[in-house]
């Protein structure tokens, strides 16, 4: 059903298109570059990438560019574009401990095994403005990273990682204080399998990973502030990069094929409350991954996985413990898609809507009242001139 009462028909809606390109392009200046979003704009790229469930910086930013910065609608032009890409395998499962570390943190201990890594972060920052950014001299942007890495410095864009190091949670395991690891569950591909309830974990997390950032947080704020109280501790915070494991066509032995940079976070609570009696006390683990450099998302995850797996274990007591209830709430494509859907024509139920309140009201004796606000076609806007 389309707006029949707009005049112009498709050249009102070439022009509407055409006013987005308008309010872009009417300050003057220079178009911004992709590469420049790719590079600047870091984080709103990992964003985007995240949230529309493929590592692709080139084609996040050129969907940023395109949205105008409008994240949601970003995400939405690069899931659909993979929706399109074939699937031509499935890597074998990876491990954090592969992560070449850019930054590594932890709040459960001082000192860890390899060290704390800050790496970039702006945790330790006031949040107050840089008004030199105002104006900011390019020949000396040009010289920041250049001045960082020396004569080492490759020309573009990069991070400096350390090797490998061990993981946080491995010496709590060896004292006994967490389980050990369970051998790994089947991969769920949620591109292709709809979720159902009770969800697997895989699942979750899969659906997690690819969430709305801040859908994500608001669920796990909820836990924050008392609905299923969760008071974690953050045992270990990484970012880096991952060695992306692919089987060679030949010999069939895994190969590297690449490498995307992801954040992981893993956070213990102190559970025993719900264990049961004859069962010593434990630490539960919730575990957050997702691409890029996000932590707050990864933290976020991190809890609801914990929540999660809390209302599978002993019931659901709270909103952020019910699969469905956080599974189904926090993609933000289909939230914006049912959201957006309201901006269509809804004629013939509004018209049924007026009709059975009439009837209630018990007021038919005015029919065509509302039929009557835009009765003079002079009325009615010119496409053209929208």
């Amino acid at each position: 059903m389309g707006y029949v009462a707009i005049r112009g028909g498709e050249s009102a809606i070439a022009a509407a298109a055409r006013l987005l390109d308008v309010l872009r392009a009417q300050a003057g200046g220079d178009p911004i570059g992709v590469e420049t979003i790719r590079h600047q704009l870091g984080r709103l790229v990992d964003r985007v990438c995240g949230e529309g469930g493929c590592w692709h910086p080139q084609l996040a930013a050129l969907a940023i560019k395109q949205a105008s910065g409008d994240t949601l609608e970003a995400a939405f032009l690069l899931r659909a574009w993979r929706s399109t890409r074939p699937r031509l395998s499935a890597t074998a499962p990876h491990r954090g401990t592969d992560l070449r570390v850019v930054r590594r943190i932890s709040s459960a201990f001082k000192e860890i095994p390899g060290g704390q890594i800050l790496g970039p972060g702006s945790d330790y920052l006031q949040r107050l403005f840089s008004y030199e950014l105002l104006d900011e001299d390019p020949d000396k942007f040009r010289a920041i990273a250049k001045d960082f890495f020396g004569e080492e410095w490759p020309g573009r864009g990069t991070d400096s990682a350390s090797d490998t190091v061990p993981k946080v949670l491995d010496a709590l395991r060896a004292q006994g204080l967490l389980a050990q690891p369970r051998p790994p569950l089947p991969a769920v591909d949620i591109t292709r399998e709809p979720i159902t309830f009770p969800c697997p974990r895989p699942a979750a997390l899969a659906a997690m990973t690819r969430g709305e950032s801040g859908g994500l947080l608001a669920m796990a704020y909820t836990t924050m502030r008392g609905y299923g109280y969760l008071h974690p501790t953050v045992a270990e915070l990484r970012y880096g990069f991952l060695p992306i494991m692919l089987p060679h066509p030949v010999s069939g032995e895994l190969v590297e094929a690449g490498e995307v940079p992801v954040t992981e976070c893993e956070i213990v609570t102190l559970h025993g409350k719900d264990d049961p009696e004859d069962a010593p006390p434990s630490l539960g683990l919730g575990y957050g991954c997702c691409f890029g450099h996000q932590e707050t998302k990864a933290i976020a995850m991190a809890m609801c996985d914990r929540s999660l797996q809390n209302g599978a274990q002993h019931g659901v007591r709270h909103p952020a413990e019910d699969g469905e209830f956080v599974l189904m709430h926090i993609d933000g494509i289909e939230s914006m898609g049912f959201c957006s859907h309201y901006k269509l024509p809804h004629y013939v139920t509004f018209q049924s809507d007026l009709d059975n309140l009439r009837k209630s009201r018990g007021k038919l004796d005015h029919p065509g009242a509302a039929e009557a606000v835009f009765t003079d076609p002079e009325q009615i806007p010119d496409g053209d001139e929208l």
